[in-house]
């Protein structure tokens, strides 16, 4: 299959382009940054350089391909004037507009889990507008939304915070649902869906690696790093408001993240649809981790 995959060779879309080369697919990765081109063309893959947000340049990459990869990069969290609803709203209708003209008929969309409303999950938010806007595309269109659940690296974050003050503190914690998942394992059920497409459309499928609760993983993480009694704290959800403004981070931003992590039962429909658990479980990222977190 000729298949485009977006998101340049980020934490996904790098092992995913690598898994369909190794099975013979033509792949075609998307990228913004003109020097990722010899890495991109290493792996086996061709370059498309230009911005997704490009209605005209994306319906140039998606043109001739059996089916395509969309996802929404990271934005500018720390960059107080960033708009990432507006960024979202932009970029879904590039896409939207670029599948119709070129003629897609399969696409695989990276959601989220909190997708499948628009209320109480803060910037998950995001995710529902974009599987709303791709739903729009006509019927004849097979559409996949992967919705993985928090990613391991994002536990990243919190190596400043251990060393400064000996604890892990959000306003969620202790006994509530930490359930992760590990860039390879939401590769590998990409490609599943894409040999393997439900007959359904839109089908949805979760995605985790291990589910656990935040003690258990401060506890995991702890053990990785010498700090074997290392405590992941609920705090106040103003509290962290405060400290995520501090720290640069714009109102809106900050606010949709505390909201989204305050809101438990964002996992509701993920445990409806409970998908079976990825091979990377905390324990390995513990060491991955462990190793960031004494460079650090």
């Amino acid at each position: 299959m000729k298949i485009v995959v977006t998101g340049s060779l980020g934490h996904i879309s790098r092992p995913l382009a690598q898994e369909l080369i190794q099975k013979g697919h033509a792949v075609t990765v998307v990228t913004s940054k003109a020097e990722r081109k010899p890495g991109i063309e290493k792996l086996g893959a061709a370059a498309a350089v230009g911005k997704a947000e490009d209605a005209h340049f994306i319906t140039a990459a998606f043109t001739g391909a059996d089916l395509v990869y969309t996802m929404i990069p990271p934005g500018s969290m720390m960059d107080p004037n960033y708009d990432i609803y507006a960024k979202v709203r932009t970029l879904m209708a590039s896409y939207r507009k670029a599948i119709a003209a070129a003629g897609i008929k399969r696409v695989i969309h990276l959601s989220s889990i909190g997708a499948h409303t628009d209320k109480g999950n803060g910037l998950l938010r995001l995710h529902h507008v974009a599987e709303t806007t791709l739903k729009q595309l006509p019927a004849d269109v097979h559409l996949t939304f992967m919705r993985p659940t928090g990613f391991y690296y994002n536990l990243l974050a919190y190596i400043p915070m251990i060393k400064q003050q000996g604890l892990i503190a959000a306003n969620y914690g202790q006994d509530d649902h930490c359930i992760w998942v590990a860039p390879a394992d939401i590769a590998t059920a990409i490609v599943e869906e894409i040999e393997h497409p439900s007959k359904e459309s839109p089908s949805i499928r979760y995605v985790a690696s291990d589910e656990l609760t935040c003690s258990e993983t401060a506890h995991i993480l702890g053990e990785a790093i010498g700090k074997p009694d290392l405590q992941w704290v609920k705090i106040p959800g103003q509290q962290m408001l405060d400290a995520l403004v501090a720290r640069g981070m714009s109102q809106a931003i900050a606010e949709g993240m505390v909201e989204m992590y305050a809101n438990r039962n964002l996992y509701e429909d993920y445990f409806k649809h409970r998908p079976v658990l990825g091979k990377t479980k905390l324990t390995q990222f513990a060491k991955d981790f462990a190793a960031v977190y004494h460079q650090q």
